[in-house]
Formats: structure tokens, C-alpha cells, sequence
């Protein structure tokens, strides 16, 4: 029995065995299995080492640990090279290896619903784990990029990554600018929320987003998808902006995953895609 992980902490909101369990049937991946596990910081060599030998196929990788899980691998591929951030891994030769498939699903999921995400002005919440993943998204096509987090330390920690992606890129440093919390920038056309605030209910960011009312044209996108509402997007939503939750980006990143440890390229159905609802 091939046997298939997501590990975090919380881990009760994620949805990854929904999906991916979904897909093992369509396409009938035998004798597999995909479960979520919580699991304690001290216990990530434990899980890397129980897929170097074989006990474990494939993992993904969701908050708090996405950055943590580095040290343990033997190297990092692809994105995950740029963003210091993983959350798939797959064995080869017997060495384990970090992917970041979170930076394509979430441009996939913008492409998906015919949002133009080229020369805009992007504001991004929070600088955990995935924050490296949108920025590395934006990089390359946005106008000006504003980061904030509660501890300006890894803002700017932050910030020192994109500064790398931008030169390999041949553009201006002054493309990213760190703000501290509670301040507001120029009025943006894309605003993220990267943290986990909101997958309590009863949690806000409580930030102050009133110089957006009646902006149609902005998208507060945020990247939790289960609840599918969160304090951040119901705002947004009676503010009159444009809202999404992460349901597609997981989607998309779900689906290269897949096709990373099974061969299979899966479809977006619309089965699947009402089974997340």
C-alpha cells in the first residue's frame, strides 16, 4: 500500500486527503492512500526519513512548517530554490527532495478566472511560509509590491528574497517596500492575505480597510479555503470589492503534486471542485 501524507499543525482544516483521495479513485492509482497528520516541529525528521525508506510515498507540507522542513532534505528544487519554501516532497535515489508547487497554483488559479495580475500594485499580509510563494508569483510582472507582517523582522527577511528573485530578474530593488503593520499603502489592486488568521472564525487581521469602500476593481484574495468565508473576505465582500479564497490555488498546486509522485496528470473538474464547496 503506497501511502501518502499531509503533515502540519493545526492540520484538522486541510482538505488535502478530500482531494487527493478523490483523485487516487478517479484515476485508479492502486493500492494508495493520502491521510493528514499533526505532528510537533521535533518530529519532521522522523516523517523525512520515513519516506528516504519507503515507509511514506509522497508528502506535502502545510503551516507551520513549510520553511522548518528545509534543513532535513537533501536539496530543494524549482521554485522552492528561490522561495525557501516547501510544501511537496518526493524521494529519488533514495535522496528527498523539497518542491514549492504553491507559486503556480496560486498564478493558475488567478489565470483560471481571467484575472489580470500583470503591471498591478500588490499589497501582501503576512510573511510566513507561503508569503515567499505569492511574491515569487508577482515578481516578475507586478508594478510595486508592499509586504507587511506583525514582526517587521521577517517582512524584511522577506523582502531580502525578493530583492534576489529581482536581480536574477535584472529589475529595481525599490519594486518591493516593506510598511509596518497597521499602516496602509497606496490603494492596491491585489491584496493577500498569507497568514492563518481567519481559519478560526472568529479571528481578524484588524487592519483598516476602509479607504477601499466601493473599489470594485480591487481583488482581496485570501489564501485559507476552508472556511471558504473568512472575517477578511466578508469585509472585503460588503466594502464592495472583489473577493477569492484559496480554494482554486489549492486546487492547481494539488493537481502537480499529484502528478509529481503518480504520473498522472489530473484534470480541474467540476466535480472535484463542488466536493471542496
Amino acid at each position: 500500500m503506497k501511502k501518502y501524507l499531509v503533515i502540519g499543525n493545526p492540520i484538522d482544516h486541510s482538505l488535502s486527503p478530500l482531494i487527493h483521495n478523490y483523485r487516487i479513485k478517479k484515476y485508479k492509482v492502486i493500492e494508495s492512500v493520502y491521510e493528514k497528520k499533526n505532528i510537533e516541529k521535533n518530529e519532521l525528521r522522523i516523517i523525512v526519513d520515513k519516506l528516504r525508506n519507503g515507509e511514506i510515498n509522497g508528502v506535502n507540507i502545510t503551516v507551520p512548517y513549510k520553511k522548518e522542513i528545509i534543513p532535513f532534505l537533501d536539496a530543494v528544487k524549482g521554485d522552492a530554490e528561490l522561495t525557501q519554501s516547501v510544501n511537496t516532497l518526493c524521494k529519488d535515489n533514495n535522496k528527498v527532495y523539497g518542491y514549492n508547487t504553491d507559486t503556480k497554483g496560486f498564478k493558475n488559479s488567478l489565470v483560471n478566472e481571467l484575472i489580470d495580475y500583470k503591471d498591478k500594485n500588490v499589497f501582501i499580509i503576512g510573511a510566513g511560509g507561503v508569503s515567499s510563494s505569492i511574491l515569487e508569483a508577482f515578481v516578475n510582472t507586478a508594478n510595486k509590491i508592499y509586504i507587511t507582517n506583525r514582526t517587521k523582522k521577517k517582512a524584511d527577511e522577506l523582502k531580502k528574497l525578493g530583492d534576489i528573485s529581482l536581480s536574477l530578474l535584472g529589475r529595481e530593488k525599490k519594486t518591493i517596500e516593506v510598511v509596518n503593520w497597521g499602516e496602509m499603502p497606496e490603494v492596491c489592486d491585489i491584496v493577500i492575505n498569507t497568514t492563518s488568521v481567519g481559519l478560526n472564525k472568529n479571528e481578524n487581521l484588524n487592519l483598516n480597510f476602509e479607504h477601499y469602500k466601493n473599489n470594485k476593481n480591487a481583488l482581496f484574495y485570501d489564501l485559507i479555503y476552508n472556511p471558504k468565508e473568512t472575517n477578511f473576505l466578508n469585509e472585503a465582500k460588503l466594502r464592495g470589492n472583489k473577493t477569492m479564497n484559496g480554494k482554486m490555488m489549492f486546487i492547481w498546486q494539488a493537481q502537480i503534486a499529484f502528478q509529481m509522485w503518480t504520473g498522472v496528470a489530473a484534470e480541474i473538474d467540476e466535480e472535484l471542485i463542488k466536493l471542496l464547496d
